[in-house]
């Protein structure tokens, strides 16, 4: 009998670390996010990031500051993995782990891919770290985006990677190899 209930408690002591483990996950206010897009032929780009909320802050000009530096989400570092070579912007980058950073300023956007892994959060490794510089393409959102999210639109030969957050959008496109 002792025996049963000690197995009981046990199993029950699991479930519900288990369920804390999953109610914190849940609640982080910055949540993991992942974006994909499959560029045929078993190749494909995966984004994985943290979504901060803009929780009516000043983002861009704000909490972002302009022409500097940023880690691209919260949290861990924003990876980009590819596994085949393709184009960004029109340069190109090799299959691989990589890291994102962007360069915010109020007409134009600088994607920066980092050869640089395993970062978490604010830290850049600096500009001899970069695998790439090229410039986005910016606009103005048609709402306001009060999560912070990176999508890929699917084109005909590719895709569009987009960044959302407060009134502003960034893109910039990926092609396969």
């Amino acid at each position: 009998m002792k025996k049963l209930l000690l197995i009981g408690s046990a199993a029950l002591l699991c479930t519900a670390i288990a369920a804390w483990r999953i109610g914190a996950q849940q609640a982080k206010p910055s949540p993991a996010a992942q974006a994909k897009c499959d560029l045929g032929g078993g190749k494909s780009v995966t984004v994985d990031y943290s979504s901060p909320r803009m929780k009516g802050r000043k983002i861009f000009g704000g909490l972002v500051p302009y022409g500097e530096v940023w880690r691209t989400g919260a949290n861990e570092a924003t990876t980009f993995v590819t596994n085949s070579p393709l184009t960004v912007g029109g340069k190109q980058v090799p299959a691989g782990n990589y890291t994102l950073f962007t360069v915010p300023d109020k007409d134009k956007w600088v994607l920066i891919i980092s050869k640089k892994t395993g970062e978490w959060g604010i830290p850049y490794p600096g500009a001899n770290s970069d695998l790439l510089r090229v410039d986005m393409k910016t606009g103005a959102t048609p709402s306001a985006v009060e999560n912070f999210t990176i999508s890929f639109d699917k084109a005909a030969a590719g895709c569009t990677l987009r960044i959302e957050w407060e009134n502003t959008r960034a893109t910039i496109n990926i092609m396969p190899m």
